[in-house]
């Protein structure tokens, strides 16, 4: 049985990760300390996971107090570049903080895999054994049984041996970045670092110092070179979510990365060579989105090489319950209610709805519910699911995507348009001419979802706009 050491000052978080740890099934210890961990023989471990800022000395001092034992990195994303260069100094990969338990059980499993042997049988390891053999199924990382998430996990598959650029679309709360996290681990990279980069959370003016690195004195406040995450990410994989929130110079110098492999710090006059498998994300249409200049076109067909769709919730009705059932076994042990279930009635209730949120909603409802509910068993009423989705006219045509006779749609898109892709193009091409009333009458909508569905979309209202 592998042994695990965690090392975390917060009792919370670590009570958490040992209880999650333990029901999987692994011997557990922990520490609130590096010199407490180290009074516990962490040589003697498979895995030490040790958050990176920790009383005394930081968590990094475990990957040399520890160096024959993988070291596996806890970082909030405003200590992304620390858990990078962590990564740097030894540890075998970083997770950031909030991270939900599969993907921490994921983490733990592929570093486990990739040819660390128990502590106990070191000493036999063969010194040519290489470490490069991708190992792992897309099913460890990703929950789906159903027929278009089985396609997914086939595309997946098929990519991930390849140096392939891939273009992972699908709405928000979708999964997109675990379908990243898989291409990565499935690949001959699995043990370089995978560095995610969400380009909406960074701010605009922040961006091309963070993914191309600055020198020292190349604007106000650069006191000192930084390394950017695309040459962190030297050798490894980058996934950028989001992609499709790059400003404009960013993407010029993102082109640049796909062409020539090399980027060129911020300030700089030298470029440097980088070897990085890119993996983009975006919940937009990119393609519409070249069409009114938001983003380049050569950019966008450099990206979409491999194009990977993750299906929305609404069209995985196979796979709720079962998502619903990981969901509530994660909160029921988290909870200390083993014997939480879902009454008949409230799972109909959760195959029935449209779930506009995808996963990350179904989970949220699961945990809302869980903590809500007086008894061990879920109802409707717990549950709460927004009615006003569920009441939502939507025109049957867009439902089963027979769109032929609309008379705004273009030939050149007339095939395989989602019902966002659909509202997003549609909208492109008519806000100009119509007022937002008239907008939501002709897609069947109110004002406030078509309000909803710019702000989830990206899509601003023009200036002047009409109501």
């Amino acid at each position: 049985m592998p042994r695990i050491l965690i090392v975390e000052d917060e009792d919370i978080i670590r009570s958490a990760v040992r209880k999650l740890l333990q029901h999987a099934g692994y011997e557990v210890a922990d520490a609130v300390s590096v010199e407490e961990a180290e009074g516990l023989d962490p040589d003697s471990f498979d895995l030490i996971i040790t958050d990176l800022r920790l009383p005394g000395a930081p968590g990094t001092e475990m990957i040399t107090r520890a160096p024959d034992t993988p070291v596996l990195i806890m970082t909030s994303y405003a200590s992304l570049r620390s858990a990078v260069n962590s990564m740097k100094m030894g540890a075998v990969d970083y997770i950031a903080k909030p991270f939900d338990h599969d993907e921490m059980l994921a983490a733990v499993e592929n570093i486990l895999a990739r040819g660390h042997e128990p502590a106990s049988s070191r000493a036999d390891e063969d010194p040519d054994r290489t470490a490069d053999t991708p190992s792992g199924d897309p099913s460890t990382v990703m929950f789906g049984t159903c027929e278009p998430m089985q396609r997914v996990f086939t595309l997946i598959r098929k990519v991930a041996p390849t140096e392939t650029t891939v273009l992972i679309q699908g709405e928000s709360g979708t999964g997109k970045e675990l379908a990243a996290r898989a291409l990565h681990l499935l690949s001959p990279r699995a043990n370089k670092p995978l560095i995610s980069v969400n380009c909406a959370a960074i701010p605009e003016s922040l961006i091309e110092s963070e993914l191309f690195g600055h020198e020292k004195g190349a604007f106000t406040g650069a006191v000192s070179a930084r390394t950017g995450l695309i040459e962190a990410a030297d050798g490894g994989s980058l996934f950028l979510d989001e992609i499709g929130e790059l400003p404009a110079e960013a993407q010029a110098r993102l082109l640049r990365v796909l062409q020539e492999s090399e980027i060129r710090r911020v300030g700089s006059t030298q470029s440097q060579k980088v070897n990085v498998r890119m993996i983009a994300a975006t919940h937009r249409n990119l393609k519409a989105m070249t069409r009114t200049g938001e983003f380049r076109e050569d950019l966008y067909y450099r990206l979409n090489v491999m194009q990977i769709r993750i299906p929305p919730l609404r069209e995985r009705r196979g796979d709720v319950l079962g998502l619903a059932s990981r969901f509530l076994k994660r909160q029921a042990e988290k909870l200390g209610r083993p014997d939480l279930s879902l009454s008949p009635e409230a799972m109909q209730a959760l195959e029935r709805y449209r779930w506009p949120g995808n996963v990350r909603e179904l989970e949220n409802a699961i945990e809302r519910a869980s903590i809500l509910t007086d008894t061990d068993v879920i109802t409707p009423s717990v549950l709460d699911l927004d009615s006003d989705y569920g009441d939502e006219y939507i025109p049957e045509t867009l439902v089963e995507g027979d769109n032929e006779q609309t008379p705004t749609r273009d030939a050149d898109s007339a095939n395989d348009l989602s019902l966002e892709d659909y509202f997003q193009h549609f909208v492109l091409e008519n806000q100009d001419r119509m007022s937002e009333t008239e907008l939501a009458q002709k897609l069947g909508i109110s004002r406030k979802s078509l309000w909803e569905r710019r702000q989830r979309l990206g899509i601003p209202r023009k200036k002047g706009a009409g109501s």
